[in-house]
């Protein structure tokens, strides 16, 4: 990172700026801006999420936005209401409340007088979220976004279902979000009222996952604020990012196929985070790229981002598997138009052992698979975050419980850009079934790198809004769509497809073992195969170095602690993944605020059953400034049987020392085709 000490224009902050809504509520939210701004105005920058702009996202935010607003703009960080100092409660994720107080509040900002009338919106993961929410509800004063990892479709390509499968990140997300949303204010802002505030969020809040698990096929819940319902609805133009490590990849590319919007679409290695601190790496100069953006879509610059459009993405070179890197080897390309027109669908079929050219194509026998619930342990995450190393291991490791077809060692290079998808005719042995398809790069040395991976629910064969169960032994041809990469296969290597029927603790497994028929003379793999370019697409110089201000001090109390670790015992069959992300102790120079945010995950099975299977996420939440001590601690704890998904959670509250607030639940909710 490189760190600018001077921008453009000199700025000021304001600390706590109060912005009111329609119904009383105060949203509470940081300013910078340029010093001349009440004499020279400029368009306002909004990030809009829950993650406290005075604390656990100060040090983030104090690079980000005093840049941006040195470049000439109001940057205005705002917490949602019930979140941070925000008064209100939040008891769920993009409920329409949370989109009209955003519109109100760019509202408020283009009255401002430092503001020009003219409005953005950035910011990543829910950020993101909200940046694309709003843009498609058109308020008058917005002219541009910047979102990073984000999702236009928040049924099946976020962490709930995805393909129709439980994701095990649904109750990972929900136990941060449960954590975060229990939170007290600061009393130095405040002042008296904190405790009233947080005693109303302590009351008001429940855990999160009951209702998303109320909700197991798409439906309305999940239609409202998925942009992909109507994309005619997005006409504001759209910086969108991601990584290829990351769990919204996919959102960008489905952008750049189907909106008329001006979209620019940036996919590089990274997990889930910011492209300017991309890991793995090479991170790119992204707040450079913002303000490029900004500048024409809000100040009417010629500075040629609206001829940059389409997707510019990281072509990834073969790398050895490993739940980590620093950097992934490769070079950006550039699709001018919609990503698809670029590529050409390259169909392997599906022979008893191997994948064949489609004129090689032959009866051959039928495979059958019930895999163990242990294969999916070395998954890696949904969406990595890079820390602890979450990425997926060596895939030979859940290659012994699936059904394996690899092609010959290549011949020639071969590049893929886009969604891989699996043609398969089956049949199975239980009316509630799934399949995990797994793409991987084989080296010579025989290690499996994956490269993407894509889940299907077969009782939602048909569409997610009307699930229907399976009839044991009756043939069925689906098809598995894989998230979307950019990946090189080496000559010399091979390309595998592996399938499973479980993919444990990634996805959650279906009520009983399943037995997999795969009809291959019937089924085939499809590749997005990229020619390489002579066309000055290829071998792009990049997007410069990544730049932002110094963050504010702060003072490390006590180091963090992450972990991923596998146990198995062989005495009882019990195996589980343990998952500890552990912040430590930092302290915020400027306002004398130590703070400590650790998660603890497990999720475990014993054997083969499937109604064995649970997961548990713990959270505690300190906060401490002098005489001030407040403390959190929530549990949210899911299990099954055949029939039904039960969830056990708890919530206490402690201030110096005593708790002051103490909550249990206990929920049996019914497992619908899941």
């Amino acid at each position: 990172m490189r760190w600018v000490e001077r921008t453009p224009h000199e700025i000021r902050t304001e600390e706590y700026v109060r912005i009111p809504m329609s119904d009383g509520v105060t949203l509470a939210g940081r300013l910078w801006l340029p010093r001349d701004a009440d004499r020279r105005p400029v368009p306002a920058v909004l990030e809009y999420i829950p993650y406290r702009r005075r604390d656990l996202t100060a040090v983030r935010d104090s690079m980000h936005h005093p840049y941006i607003a040195g470049h000439g703009y109001a940057c205005v960080r705002v917490d949602l209401r019930g979140t941070g100092d925000s008064e209100g409660v939040i008891t769920d994720e993009y409920l329409e409340r949370e989109q009209r107080d955003a519109e109100e509040v760019l509202a408020w900002l283009a009255e401002r007088p430092w503001c020009d009338g003219s409005t953005a919106m950035m910011g990543l993961s829910w950020g993101g979220f909200a940046a694309l929410q709003v843009a498609a509800r058109r308020p008058e004063s917005l002219r541009a976004i910047a979102a990073s990892s984000f999702t236009d479709d928040r049924y099946g390509d976020d962490f709930h279902y995805m393909g129709g499968c439980l994701l095990s990140d649904n109750l990972a997300e929900a136990g941060t979000t449960f954590a975060y949303a229990t939170c007290p204010p600061d009393p130095e802002i405040v002042g008296p009222a904190w405790r009233r505030m947080w005693l109303e969020r302590l009351e008001a809040n429940r855990p999160w996952v009951v209702e998303w698990l109320r909700h197991q096929r798409r439906d309305d819940y999940w239609r409202h604020a998925s942009v992909c319902e109507d994309y005619g609805d997005l006409r504001c133009p759209v910086l969108a990012s991601s990584g290829w490590a990351d769990g919204y990849s996919n959102a960008v590319l489905r952008l750049l196929e189907h909106s008329d919007a001006p979209v620019k679409g940036l996919v590089g290695p990274w997990s889930h985070r910011y492209p300017h601190m991309g890991y793995p790496g090479p991170a790119i100069g992204y707040l450079q790229e913002v303000v490029r953006w900004l500048d024409h879509w809000t100040k009417g610059r010629d500075n040629g981002v609206d001829r940059e459009t389409g997707l510019w993405a990281w072509m990834q070179e073969s790398v050895p598997p490993s739940t980590s890197y620093v950097e992934r080897p490769g070079r950006w390309v550039h699709e001018p138009g919609r990503p698809s027109a670029g590529v050409e669908d390259h169909a392997l079929s599906l022979s008893e052992y191997r994948l064949l050219p489609l004129e090689e194509r032959r009866n051959t026998t039928t495979r059958t698979v019930r895999s163990p619930l242990s294969v999916g342990q070395f998954a890696g995450k949904w969406a990595s975050y890079s820390a602890p190393p979450d990425l997926p291991y060596d895939q030979r490791e859940e290659d012994g419980g699936s059904l394996v077809f690899d092609t010959e060692p290549l011949e020639e290079r071969l590049e893929i850009l886009g969604a891989a998808r699996v043609v398969v005719e089956l049949s199975v042995t239980e009316p509630v079934a799934m399949v995990a398809a797994r793409l991987c790069d084989v080296g010579p040395d025989g290690a499996a790198t994956r490269v993407t991976y894509g889940l299907l629910n077969l009782t939602h064969r048909e569409g997610h809004e009307h699930p229907r169960p399976l009839v044991p032994g009756e043939r069925y041809r689906v098809e598995i769509t894989m998230n979307g990469v950019a990946q090189v296969f080496p000559p010399g290597h091979r390309i595998r497809l592996s399938l499973s029927t479980s993919y444990w603790p990634l996805a959650w497994p279906p009520p009983r073992p399943v037995l997999l028929s795969v009809h291959p003379e019937r089924s085939s793999l499809v590749l997005p195969v990229r020619p390489e370019r002579a066309d000055g697409t290829d071998g792009l110089d990049g997007f410069g170095t990544p730049e932002a201000v110094p963050p504010i001090p702060s003072t490390r109390r006590r180091p963090g602690d992450h972990r991923w670790s596998v146990h198995r015992d062989m005495a009882t069959d019990r195996f589980s993944l343990e998952i500890l992300k552990d912040g430590g102790i930092l302290h915020l120079d400027d306002i004398d605020l130590d703070m400590t945010r650790k998660a603890h995950e497990v999720y475990e099975a014993v054997g083969e059953d499937h109604t064995s299977v649970s997961g548990r996420t713990a959270w505690t939440m300190r906060f401490s400034r002098g005489d001030w001590h407040t403390r959190t601690e929530t549990c949210t704890v899911l299990d099954c049987t055949e029939d039904e998904f039960r969830v056990h959670a708890t919530l206490d509250a402690y201030e110096s020392g005593e708790r002051i607030f103490s909550r249990e639940w206990t929920e049996h909710i019914p497992r619908d085709h899941v």
